[in-house]
């Protein structure tokens, strides 16, 4: 059985309150690396540790990696280029 409430408002042709222009949204723009810094060693070990911060608008991805700076840098800029071609919608063949 179907209830009547009565008139409402109609939502067709009609704006309610204050436009709102949004600026260009966080996943419209492209993944990078915002920081990759050394970091201590999350078990307490000798070995060496670097910490990653991708970005994409507001959104932010953070990690650790172990190995060398140039070896955690090569192994974050790839995880960037696989994300925005997700991002994209392409994947390597």
């Amino acid at each position: 059985m179907a209830r009547d409430f009565g008139p409402g408002p109609s939502l067709i042709g009609e704006v309610q309150g204050p436009m709102i222009k949004l600026e260009t949204s966080s996943i419209e723009q492209p993944f990078r690396i915002d920081e990759l810094v050394r970091a201590p060693a999350p078990d307490g070990s000798d070995s060496m540790w670097h910490r990653y911060v991708i970005s994409q608008g507001t959104n932010t991805i953070a990690g650790l990696r172990a190995g060398k700076h140039v070896d955690v840098l090569s192994q974050v800029e790839a995880m960037v280029e696989r994300l925005n071609q997700r991002r994209m919608g392409k994947r390597p063949k």
